[in-house]
């Protein structure tokens, strides 16, 4: 069975009788390796094609449906149709010649990539594979289409009819009308699946994953491709493109593209609602700030901040008292929780409204208290009812009085049966993901709960080779941190690794300090993270951070000193161990762990 995208209960709504049905043929008749997109906007102009049928033997494949009967169709010739649309004659583009325009834009876009293109033979510098375009008539039969002498005005063999697409139609002899619309074949043969992703990262720009610290202009057809193309896969395109209306709940292990997939549909929203001027904003709220000063800054670059407000949880709760006219708490101990509580209770008094937003999404919401989910919910319009919650509870280090068996239906999260569970972590390499694992294993033994529970998902490595992590037995921290910016700078010197790719994660600020001064000593440039409005992503420099603070970021190099001082005297080793976790997790490609010194049982997990 063909992969659809999106799935298919998210579009039925928006089909018409005779694409719901195509896409049941396509689905049910087409092996398991072959890929469908419907409606999905393609290429640099972004035109819709009804169906995108991919093969990685067969190429690429453009299909426009008609719903058409006979007695609509008026006049045919090569280049127009006249059709009756509510009873009144209307002149269309020839539907081959409309399929053939979109399939054109994917191949020009397509052919921009060196690696996509032939570099010899009598096709140099065309694609490399098949390419296709056709029309399906779902309610004319081939009788009909003959008869009408209609194959005067398209080729007869780029068109499928009603009664080749019927139930009881052979696989094989659908897939021979399909394949039959190929006017060449061509190419090189397999489309390994690096390729095919680069197909998709062509074709498709909401999937791309931007490697930090570098944008692509998708309309600048003189725009240098980038060398790494990353894209989605595929699990993650369908889960983006097949959010609905309504609320959804995705756990996710750390690394599995939470964050990526609520931006993708943050800004699909925002896009989808941007001719309206009476179109409430979308919210989306983070615990952590730098995590939330990074989201803005990507909606900001896309041209969204008016439409996307990105903040962080504390920083909305005071907004929000001050544009409703409430007092603030008095500054000092007990101030944000004060803060909260007067929300909560404004809110009950009326006195703050509720519904405030088109849609609420919330990132890392395992750092989120249960009274605040159950705020939170209340401010999503009751007319779109659109609420997205990511959540992965091995990453869960506020504990906030939450209890392990609460459920997300007592909060007003009403998401049973529109719960995802994602597994494969594709930030960290395999090194990475054993060592952190190393010390986490016991947190990462897997739940089993309903669907409105809180499941524990143990991460699967998607695969992805590095060098194994660099342990560090030094005697003082003083030491550590002196290595560490030793290290940083060779990366930087000797490897072109930006400073901004870097961060060191303490436990404490008194090795963040401690780290500071190193750096500063080597001169080399560096932000500390003290306190809330003090980092900033798009610098160019070493990030200095706590381990909280580090919550849905990832940089290529990550250095975590005092691991040996871990945990603390005193202090729960499971929540310890979950948060050297959620450190190490934000490294992409190099660890650097500093495990000597100190009493901490941790470093000596590290063999």
């Amino acid at each position: 069975m063909a992969t659809l995208i999106p799935a298919l209960g998210t579009c039925l709504s928006r089909m018409t009788s005779g694409e719901k049905r195509l896409a049941e043929r396509l689905q049910h008749k087409l092996d398991d390796d072959y890929l469908l997109w419907y409606d999905v906007p393609v290429g640099p102009k972004q035109s819709h094609p009804d169906f995108v049928v991919m093969h990685p033997r067969r190429g690429i494949l453009i299909l426009e449906t008609k719903d058409w009967r006979l007695e609509t169709v008026q006049q045919a010739t090569r280049q127009a149709w006249t059709i009756l649309s509510n009873g009144h004659p209307k002149v269309v583009i020839n539907p081959l010649a409309q399929a053939r325009h979109c399939a054109i834009q994917v191949v020009n876009a397509l052919e921009r990539d060196p690696q996509l293109i032939q570099n010899d033979g009598p096709h140099k510098g065309k694609l490399a594979f098949p390419w296709g375009h056709g029309v399906v008539f779902t309610r004319i039969t081939r009788r009909q289409f003959d008869d009408a002498g209609l194959g005067e005005a398209i080729e007869p063999g780029y068109v499928i009819c009603q009664d080749e697409m019927f139930e009881h139609v052979e696989p094989e002899e659908f897939q021979q009308r399909l394949w039959n619309m190929f006017p060449h074949a061509f190419g090189r043969g397999v489309l390994s699946l690096p390729l095919l992703d680069r197909v998709r990262w062509n074709m498709f720009p909401q999937v791309r994953v931007q490697v930090q610290g570098q944008l692509f202009d998708a309309n600048d057809p003189q725009a240098e491709l980038p060398d790494i193309m990353r894209v989605m896969d595929l699990q993650q395109e369908q889960l983006a493109r097949s959010l609905g209306d309504g609320h959804r709940v995705i756990h996710g292990v750390a690394g599995s593209g939470k964050t990526m997939i609520l931006g993708y549909r943050a800004e699909y929203l925002a896009r989808a609602h941007a001719a309206s001027q009476a179109a409430m904003p979308i919210l989306v709220l983070c615990y952590n700030e730098p995590l939330a000063v990074k989201l803005g800054a990507i909606m900001e670059r896309k041209g969204l901040a008016d439409r996307v407000h990105v903040r962080n949880f504390h920083k909305w709760c005071r907004q929000q008292l001050v544009a409703f006219g409430q007092a603030l708490p008095p500054s000092g101990a007990g101030f944000f929780d004060a803060l909260v509580d007067g929300v909560i209770r404004a809110v009950e008094r009326r006195q703050i409204p509720s519904g405030q937003y088109q849609a609420v999404l919330i990132d890392e919401g395992h750092d989120f208290a249960p009274a605040w989910l159950k705020l939170v919910t209340q401010m999503v319009d009751p007319a779109t009812n659109s609420l997205l919650l990511l959540y992965d509870d091995a990453q869960s280090i506020y504990e906030r009085g939450r209890k392990r068996n609460f459920s997300f239906k007592s909060l007003g999260v009403q998401a049973q049966g529109r719960t995802t569970i994602l597994r494969i972590n594709y930030r960290n390499t395999r090194q990475i993901l054993q060592t952190a694992s190393l010390i986490a294993a016991d947190l990462l033994t897997p739940d089993d709960v309903d669907d409105d529970g809180i499941p524990l998902v143990r991460p699967v490595s998607s695969g992805r080779e590095g060098p194994p992590p660099v342990i560090l037995r030094l005697p003082t921290l003083r030491d550590e941190a002196w290595k560490i910016g030793e290290i940083l700078a060779d990366a930087h010197h000797g490897d072109g690794l930006a400073w901004s790719d870097m961060a060191i994660l303490c436990r404490d600020h008194a090795t963040m300090d401690a780290c500071a001064n190193a750096l500063r000593r080597r001169g080399l440039p560096h932000q500390v993270r003290h306190r809330s409005g003090d980092y900033r992503a798009e610098r160019n420099r070493i990030a200095v951070m706590t381990m909280h603070a580090s919550k849905g970021l990832e940089f290529p190099l990550v250095a975590i000193p005092g691991l040996g001082q871990m945990p603390a005297p005193g202090a729960d080793e499971h929540e310890e161990a979950r948060l050297f976790y959620v450190a190490a997790t934000r490294a992409t490609q190099r660890l650097v762990i500093a495990a000597g010194g100190g009493g901490g049982g941790f470093g000596g997990r590290l063999g």
